[in-house]
């Protein structure tokens, strides 16, 4: 409480300009809060995100700003919106988070930056992609692209995975195999950029390509022992909790994908087993692409023979009552 009010008189202090003392307190909320999203529950932060961007809004709308404030106070506000989306999207609010993106893109237009205006195109790609709309999530992604230069940051090689995992839901195996091998290739010559700096939802690691990969091999139905080895990996890259890297969605993303892959290959005890971590989640954790990965897992059980085995029988049950174990987020 007492560091909260200390903020709310620094902002007030300010009140009618911005000072250096309330761009650097922003500075420090932004990264505290962009480090902090892939590994807390959205419950945690959720509300200290919100008011983040409130102030930031209200300074962009009330406040005298130099030139070089409006740009600063613009890229912070693309940002929170995209971070405040990105949350929407977890709670299942395709319309709101779709919405918030609309808004991260305007900011980012203001402060005329094309990494973030091709960032929030994928955002809206991934929104598409969750909400069973792959078509749009492709469309999204190859706009955003058209943005990106492919040695400038890794924001290109996201766009480029993107496209890839919704190609393999259209079904579309030659589309897949060459976005894949772009991205490999163009890894090698990334340099990384501002965007890259901050981390978090703003930067695409290898460990992360590796896993957009594997998923859009593993839903066009592959499970040879090579992707399974690749499978593993991703799962291993996002196991050390201690690695900046580390994120609980796509670690259970990855998990997902290798239950996929391995009842690809007809093995339903190490479907059984990979998926176990992701249905002993706490039910703060169960965002909306850790629902939809783990209902995929089910689909392909259903199509698979080893539905009639005892192991595939109870995890389906399992799988059943995942969704619904978990409480309501509130979409302040």
């Amino acid at each position: 409480m007492a560091v909260q009010r200390a903020k709310e008189f620094l902002m007030g202090k300010d009140r009618g300009t911005v000072g250096e003392d309330t761009l650097g307190l922003l500075d420090d909320e932004v990264t505290r809060l962009v480090l902090a999203y892939p590994r807390e529950p959205l419950s945690v932060m959720w509300n200290d995100l919100l008011a983040t961007q409130e102030q930031v809004f209200r300074l962009l709308e009330g406040g005298r700003l130099k030139p070089s404030q409006l740009r600063d106070l613009n890229y912070k506000g693309a940002v929170l919106a995209f971070m405040v989306a990105k949350g929407f999207n977890d709670m299942q609010s395709p319309f709101q988070a779709m919405t918030m993106t609309r808004v991260a893109q305007a900011c980012a237009r203001d402060a005329e930056h094309d990494g973030l205006i091709a960032l929030t195109d994928g955002l809206k790609s991934l929104i598409s992609y969750w909400a069973h709309k792959p078509d749009d999530a492709y469309h999204f992604a190859r706009k955003g692209a058209a943005l990106t230069s492919p040695d400038r940051g890794t924001v290109g090689l996201w766009l480029l995975g993107l496209q890839a995992r919704a190609a393999a839901v259209l079904g579309d195996a030659e589309t897949v195999s060459e976005l894949n091998r772009r991205a490999t290739e163009q890894r090698d010559h990334v340099t990384p950029d501002g965007l890259d700096a901050l981390g978090g939802l703003f930067t695409y690691s290898p460990a992360k390509q590796l896993y957009y990969t594997v998923e859009s091999e593993a839903l066009l139905g592959r499970g040879s022992a090579e992707l399974a080895t690749q499978a593993e990996a991703a799962v291993a890259a996002f196991s050390d909790r201690t690695s900046p890297d580390w994120a609980f969605g796509d670690l259970a993303g990855a998990q997902c994908d290798l239950a996929i892959v391995r009842l690809n290959g007809g093995d339903a005890d190490g479907t059984a087993e990979a998926l176990r971590p992701v249905l002993d989640l706490p039910h703060t954790h169960r965002n909306n692409g850790i629902i939809v990965s783990a209902m995929r897992v089910r689909e392909a059980l259903a199509q698979s023979p080893a539905v009639t085995g005892t192991t595939a029988r109870d995890l389906c049950a399992e799988i059943d009552v995942f969704p619904v174990e978990r409480p309501a987020l509130t979409a302040g």
